[in-house]
């Protein structure tokens, strides 16, 4: 099925997001207050229910993108699904003016490598994303020297002008 932009209003789709994102132990920072810089989608089965999820926030410039949300459900798993929904996330946010995209991941840094991400400073990435909740709810907490970034450009996948 295609995936499901979530747009700012649907609380219905909100709220299976999170109830999606919370049973992937994922961050769930900033879903309740959505700003037009935060873009998320849902996959859904044949009957509705979320088996995957992907987005991204943009830097307040739009030249980076802070990879988030990105998960799949068990029974979806070891499809490309995971690969197809993180592929969507870069490719719409190149499409939208970034230029580099980063993420926090302690957990799947492999899966992570096979998409072009390389470890980057965790500074670097609060430094280019200060205002993205993941980055604020992270230092807010303390949480952010534990976390691992990594990072990637995205020229290989902005359009090109005819």
């Amino acid at each position: 099925m295609p995936l499901v932009p979530i747009a700012p209003a649907d609380d219905d789709a909100r709220a299976d997001l999170r109830a999606f994102l919370a049973a992937a132990d994922l961050t769930l920072a900033g879903l309740d207050s959505p700003t037009p810089r935060l873009r998320l989608w849902v996959d859904r089965d044949a009957i509705g229910t979320v088996i995957g999820s992907t987005g991204y926030e943009l830097s307040a410039d739009g030249a980076h993108a802070l990879i988030r949300s990105v998960a799949v459900a068990p029974s979806a798993r070891t499809r490309g699904a995971g690969s197809r929904l993180a592929r969507h996330a870069l490719a719409d946010a190149a499409a939208h003016g970034a230029r580099h995209a980063w993420l926090f991941s302690r957990r799947s840094g492999p899966f992570w490598q096979k998409l072009g991400f390389t470890a980057a400073d965790r500074d670097a990435l609060a430094a280019a994303l200060p205002a993205t909740h993941q980055v604020q709810l992270f230092r807010a907490t303390g949480q952010l020297a534990r976390e691992v970034a990594w990072s990637r450009p995205l020229a290989d996948l902005r359009p090109t002008s005819p």
